[in-house]
């Protein structure tokens, strides 16, 4: 269904209807929030795990220029 469409038929609901839609809905663009804030959380603690390894000498730097050769060569 195109969302015209859709936004059409909404329209015809009650308003007791629509309003319970329109929370439904909002309720939806919440937990993407929530799932987006975990993402974020979850990377911060990467970016921390890596920036640590790198001041503890338990990683290793690699040049951009050899990463992309690898990666052209393994796509190739």
């Amino acid at each position: 269904m195109k969302l015209e469409d859709l936004k059409f038929e909404a329209l015809k609901l009650s308003i007791d209807d629509r309003a319970e839609l329109v929370q439904a809905l909002d309720m939806s663009l919440e937990e993407d929030d929530a799932a987006d804030a975990e993402h974020e959380r979850l990377w911060k603690a990467e970016i921390e795990r890596r920036c640590r390894a790198l001041d503890e000498g338990r990683a290793e730097l690699i040049p951009a220029e050899v990463v992309f050769r690898r990666a052209r060569a393994a796509l190739q």
